[in-house]
């Protein structure tokens, strides 16, 4: 009887050590999950973007209007999808047509927070980007960029990143009477921003969404940057038509875009752009310092 016992004892003891230690021992997938999503840029915590998003849709569907900018997000893949992937890849040829200056860079943006870092297709060296806080540039020859680099940080993604993009804090959003596109009835929604909403909050899109699938077909635009109108006012607006959409990791992005002016009946007017993105993809992880200012970088005022 007492070796019975005593077997049953330390049997006991046993579990009760087996399970402290169950208890102390830490989980490496979670920590490594936890610390990678803390120290990479490139991903947020799937807390974070399920706030958000809940967040997005209970704003947008208290309207027409927003209704259909969601429907429009759900068609393209999902604003969790859009944010859960990762940092969004690509290369943007910007051509105009009249042979004015092409813009012609690979990027690296932060869906969720609107960082950029940008390559020059020639010499990845040269680079410019936005921190979220400053634009910077870093060149050997300062004929690298000839153009605006510190408009042209986020403008690719406000081109192509259409309806992700207007899910944030000081969008306004305005139903219009339907329209037809290449004989098909559009949904239509125009985005205009709050006072102080980024660089330029004189800004506005007309979004156009096929009624039936809800994907977009058709952005009218216009550009009231203040650095190209110090006195106020606004380019012509100008219309862009989205060319065959792509699925890069559950997200449906154009490959292409064509710019026109806006003709007097509201169509597509004057051809002035062609603009191709290729090199689409999603990264999962980034250095920690990938959208700070480089050594050796100019801030730009």
């Amino acid at each position: 009887m007492k070796n019975k016992y005593s077997y049953a004892l330390l049997a006991l003891l046993a579990i009760m050590v087996f399970s402290c230690n169950e208890k102390q021992k830490p989980k490496p997938e979670k920590v490594k999950a936890e610390v990678k999503t803390a120290n990479n840029p490139a991903m947020v915590p799937p807390a974070w973007i399920r706030k958000r998003v809940e967040k997005a849709q209970k704003e947008l569907l208290k309207t027409e209007a927003g209704s259909i900018l969601w429907k429009g997000m759900e068609a393209h893949g999902g604003l969790a999808t859009w944010f859960g992937n990762g940092a969004l890849s690509f290369r943007f040829k910007y051509m105009p047509v009249d042979g004015g200056t092409v813009r012609d860079s690979y990027q690296t943006i932060n869906t969720w927070s609107n960082k950029a870092r940008h390559y020059s297709v020639k010499d990845s060296t040269d680079q410019f980007g936005w921190t979220g806080e400053k634009a910077w540039i870093k060149t050997k020859d300062s004929t690298s960029f000839a153009y605006d680099t510190k408009f042209w940080a986020l403008t690719p993604i406000y081109l192509m990143g259409h309806p992700f993009v207007l899910d944030g804090e000081g969008v306004n959003l305005e139903l219009l009477p339907p329209t037809e596109f290449k004989g098909k009835k559009n949904d239509v929604v125009k985005v205009t921003f709050a006072a102080g909403t980024g660089d330029a909050p004189d800004d506005y899109y007309i979004l156009q969404f096929d009624a039936e699938s809800h994907l977009l077909t058709a952005t009218r635009y216009i550009v009231s940057y203040p650095e190209y109108f110090k006195d106020g006012g606004h380019a012509p607006e100008k219309i862009m038509e989205v060319g065959e959409l792509v699925n890069v990791d559950g997200v449906l992005l154009p490959s292409s875009l064509k710019t026109h002016w806006l003709s007097d009946e509201g169509g597509l007017g004057e051809h002035i752009t062609n603009i191709e993105i290729s090199d689409l993809s999603f990264i999962k992880e980034l250095p920690e310092d990938f959208y700070e200012v480089p050594e050796n970088a100019k801030i730009l005022e």
